[in-house]
């Protein structure tokens, strides 16, 4: 097993750089790196061969996490192509999505308020319905047109559809107790 700590993710997996990508090849390759480098292969080796596996095994379970999850797998390549999306300082959004998303929220508290489980269902389906129109987005932005800012945007527009069904998913759980 080559122990190349600075490839990136999708060279790890012999992918190409890609938003796009086929999740069937990715969890094979998974699978079968994990059955190489698993340290309980190395437990009988010693303390430095076993220190690499845990480090080896530690850095693909990370990058399989990474690139499973369209988000993170957008924020990854970015990342690659110097962009930081999710970083404190770069926030800016546009105005009318700024506004949604503060009726999106007061829908959230309305709806938790008055205990309407179907206010919530209708705003998780426009909230999915949304995210499925950025994922798209953020496919073209990435793999076709290479418009990095504009991939940024989508990602933080995305992240914040993310939140948002988290609360929405608190407010069910709460809804219920």
């Amino acid at each position: 097993m080559n122990y190349d700590f600075s490839q990136d993710h999708f060279r790890l997996f012999g992918l190409l750089p890609a938003f796009d990508i086929d999740p069937a090849p990715l969890e094979k390759t998974y699978r079968e790196m994990q059955s190489q480098v698993h340290p309980d292969r190395f437990a009988h080796l010693g303390e430095t061969e076993r220190r690499l596996s845990m480090q080896w095994s530690t850095h693909v379970n990370e990058a399989y996490q990474t690139l499973k999850k369209p988000l993170s797998r957008a924020c990854y390549l970015l990342q690659l192509n110097g962009v930081d999306a999710l970083e404190n300082s770069n926030t800016a959004m546009p105005a009318a999505f700024l506004m949604q998303q503060m009726e999106w929220r007061e829908a959230v508290m309305d709806a938790k308020a008055g205990r309407d489980v179907r206010a919530l269902e209708q705003l998780e389906r426009e909230l999915k319905d949304g995210a499925k129109v950025l994922t798209g987005s953020l496919q073209q932005q990435l793999d076709v047109e290479k418009n990095y800012p504009a991939a940024g945007e989508s990602v933080r527009k995305l992240k914040f559809l993310e939140k948002l069904m988290a609360e929405i998913h608190d407010a069910y759980e709460a809804l219920e107790s």
